[in-house]
């Protein structure tokens, strides 16, 4: 029972990744849709070009605004993926050799990323290592914890989260219903 959802494409991906298909109810993570519309936000630390969901974007843009007026700099990493995308990342580090069961400790399965939605972000600052946990100890992330919520952005994976997944202080999912009134 909750097994994976009958969708043909993310059962072909979790059968050739070696997925449970329950990994969802084990790790109580919801299918996240992937965006149908999406609209460009600028180019990542990597010169990629990077897009989000609409509100989302607006968001964003707001937030990284008033951290610049306040003397900090946000910078993308990552943010929208597509489900065929993230199974692609997964795949690259099962040719390296790396176990399914450590990958999923940081990477979430295909349909389960926040960043399908098009509203979750992978952030750095200038001189911080992309994607490391010494995020946490910069003014970038000082200035998240402080001030995000009130751009409706959330940390979805804090310490000692329930989905299994390493603390990812750098991963911000927009999530306007939490902004308080």
């Amino acid at each position: 029972m909750n097994q994976l959802p009958p969708n043909a494409m993310l059962v072909r991906w979790f059968n050739a990744l070696g997925i449970p298909h329950d990994y969802g109810q084990r790790r109580q993570l919801s299918l996240c849709e992937e965006s149908k519309t999406l609209v460009p936000i600028g180019h990542d630390v990597f010169e990629r070009p990077q897009s989000m969901a609409p509100v989302a974007a607006s968001a964003w843009q707001m937030m990284q605004t008033s951290a610049e007026q306040d003397g900090v700099v946000l910078q993308v990493v990552s943010a929208f993926r597509s489900i065929e995308y993230q199974a692609l990342l997964i795949q690259k580090k099962l040719d390296k050799g790396q176990l399914i069961e450590e990958i999923l400790k940081v990477s979430a399965a295909p349909g389960f990323s926040e960043h399908h939605t098009g509203q979750a972000l992978d952030l750095t600052t200038p001189d911080c290592p992309p994607l490391e946990q010494g995020f946490a100890e910069t003014d970038a992330y000082r200035w998240l914890k402080s001030n995000a919520l009130e751009f409706g952005f959330v940390e979805s994976f804090g310490k000692n989260n329930p989905h299994g997944l390493i603390w990812e202080p750098w991963h911000w999912c927009y999530r306007p219903f939490l902004i308080s009134a």
